[in-house]
């Protein structure tokens, strides 16, 4: 991979699984590194001091505009719960019977949280898309297998609360933007670290499952997706003209090879 000196990549989302371990291949390449988070404590402790950090939330329009300036790249790993959780941060004022009530009611249920998928993956999204600048070189972002299959099983279950809505809403807005893109749909997420505190830690990180990794277009794909093959995408595919464009899926299947070849892989794309 050729990395310029002057290229900087935006990870948002940089604490989530994926993102750490997006940032972790970014430095590993020799990329410069800014992330966007909310918690400028954690992603110190995560990072520590490798990454320049920015303070900001893709729901609030303003804090993204210092945080995109000189940015060449911007890699989006934000998202939410696809159920009700404590991560849908909703006002917990509400008496528990009216909580039931929104529950059985999806749709008044995601409205009344302020970190639903509706807001994090159609809204968050749609705000980073219109805080890019426009000498952007690729916008990646990370949707979902699944998001033109969502009213079949299982992918019908787990768009009860508008996840696939919400990811096909922000595929919309990054394709319609005239912006450079690759948007990734990868299958159910597994490997660890989910959760590390420590930069070295994902550095190392290898794939468990032992599996190769195919892809493919027209959201035909169905199965897991190892986060660090992911996040392994992430970063390779802003090198790869052929991926400029392109919205894939991505899944673990088959034997493993002894070395990945990512050229080898994205020229399955057309």
């Amino acid at each position: 991979m050729q990395v310029s000196i002057s290229d900087r990549v935006l990870v948002a989302g940089a604490t989530g699984g994926v993102g750490q371990l997006v940032v972790a291949k970014l430095l590993e390449k020799g990329f410069r590194v800014r992330i966007l988070t909310r918690r400028a404590e954690k992603a110190q402790m995560i990072f520590n001091h490798q990454v320049e950090t920015m303070v900001g939330d893709t729901l609030n329009p303003a804090t993204l505009l210092t945080a995109v300036q000189d940015i060449t790249h911007i890699i989006c790993c934000t998202g939410t719960t696809a159920f009700p959780s404590a991560r849908w941060d909703f006002d917990k004022t509400q008496g528990l019977l009216e909580w039931v009530k929104l529950y059985l009611n999806p749709k008044a249920y995601r409205a009344k949280a302020n970190n639903s998928p509706e807001q994090v993956d159609a809204k968050g999204v749609k705000n980073l898309v219109a805080a890019a600048p426009p000498h952007l070189q690729r916008f990646v972002f990370i949707s979902s297998c699944g998001v033109l299959r969502k009213q079949r099983f299982p992918f019908n279950i787990l768009n009860s609360f508008g996840v696939m809505d919400a990811k096909q809403k922000g595929e919309a807005a990054i394709i319609s933007s005239g912006l450079p893109y690759t948007i990734i749909r990868p299958g159910r997420l597994i490997d660890g670290p989910y959760t590390s505190y420590d930069l070295n830690t994902l550095l190392k990180a290898k794939t468990g499952g032992k599996l190769g990794i195919v892809v493919d277009t027209g959201d035909t794909l169905s199965g897991n997706a190892s986060r660090i093959d992911l996040a392994a995408a992430c970063v390779e595919c802003l090198s790869s003209p052929i991926t400029e464009g392109k919205v894939f899926e991505l899944v673990n299947q088959g034997p493993r090879p002894v070395a990945i070849d990512w050229e080898a892989i994205f020229s399955k794309l057309g």
